[in-house]
């Protein structure tokens, strides 16, 4: 009888484990959908679809909202995301606006790469295919994107320098870096003291195709807002944000993040030679705001640094915010002043 006690006490231990984990996890789904930006965040995108085909056969899908004759905004996502991490500023923009937004290669409704190409050049050059295929001849576009959007914006002013004037009005750069990622990354607070190890570590954690689980979970739900939002993220935000990153697939999460490992786009800043804004998150571990400060001082036209008190993923985090400014860069450099475009000025940097 004695020898049956410790199975038992495992098997007991192990069901309390189970039931413990489903109830925070009913917690969790409760608090998510009883949040009013959760309906928000899940208002259905009526877009018009366009399949776009890259220069290396890589078929990426694209959708186009509001006015057809309305001026352009092309809309870039971040690793691990799709159209719909743009939801909330689709709606609001696509009033007034022409909003383009796509799957970066890999990622929602876009196809893999062929020969698991996923270099942060292919995804410059699949910028330049959706802008020669959306956006009207002879018309420019402002251009944001959000993290991997924000570099793609960069990598294809390093590809296509002697055009981007010609199709970009202005762009806007969000909660992105362009180069070391992993040095500056504020996700593990106790740094080693070998940087070739610190870089190791950080590189195998990044390109590991680990697979997720199919639905939220308490450690993916809290791991996601650790990394990727601040504490004073809403469940909401945080649910759509975890929703986004179990949607990714896990080959091609890997082979991105061990591409971004390698990232150096700083000498491709200079090529992008139109009005840029930086938005920054003050909160943001993945590219805390030290990236944003090197990357509007690179710039040959900055058009301001706006700091947000939030972490990465500020266009969830801080949807209204991001939109307004969005909005106001379209309307100044999209607008119909007779006066010419007219480039925001930059925000003082606090004291630090």
């Amino acid at each position: 009888m004695s020898s049956r006690r410790p199975a038992l006490t495992a098997i007991t231990a192990a069901a309390a484990t189970a039931a413990a984990w489903e109830i925070q996890r009913r917690r969790d789904r409760a608090a998510v959908e009883a949040d009013p930006e959760h309906a928000l965040f899940h208002r259905p995108l009526q877009g018009r679809p366009q399949t776009v085909t890259g220069d290396d056969g890589t078929t990426l899908h694209a959708e186009t909202f509001g006015p057809q004759d309305a001026p352009t905004i092309v809309l870039a996502h971040g690793w691990t995301c799709q159209i719909r991490f743009w939801t909330r500023q689709i709606h609001d923009l696509a009033r007034d606006f022409r909003v383009v937004a796509y799957d970066q290669r890999g990622h929602g409704r876009s196809g893999r790469a062929p020969s698991d190409d996923y270099r942060i050049e292919r995804f410059g050059a699949d910028l330049n295919a959706i802008l020669q295929a959306c956006v009207p001849d002879g018309r420019k576009a402002v251009v944001a994107g959000h993290s991997l959007g924000g570099m793609s914006i960069v990598s294809y002013a390093g590809l296509y320098a002697g055009e981007v004037a010609d199709r970009v009005a202005a762009a806007a750069l969000v909660n992105t870096g362009m180069g070391d990622l992993i040095q500056k990354s504020l996700v593990v607070p106790v740094r080693t003291p070998v940087a070739k190890l610190e870089q190791r570590i950080g590189a195998a954690a990044l390109s590991a195709p680990l697979p997720l689980p199919s639905g939220p979970t308490p450690l993916a739900h809290r791991a996601v807002k650790y990394v990727a939002l601040s504490a004073d993220a809403t469940p909401a935000q945080v649910g759509f944000s975890e929703e986004l990153v179990i949607d990714c697939r896990p080959d091609v999460r890997g082979a991105i993040g061990g591409a971004l490992t390698r990232l150096d786009l700083h000498a491709a800043v200079e090529r992008l030679d139109v009005p840029t804004l930086v938005i920054a998150g003050d909160r943001d571990r993945l590219t805390p705001p030290e990236h944003a400060e090197r990357l509007h001082a690179e710039l040959p036209r900055p058009a301001g640094l706006v700091r947000m008190p939030g972490g990465h993923m500020g266009p969830i985090e801080h949807a209204d915010e991001v939109t307004r400014v969005l909005r106001d860069l379209a309307t100044t450099h999209l607008g119909e002043a007779t006066d010419g475009p007219r480039e925001q000025k930059a925000e003082r940097l606090p004291d630090r």
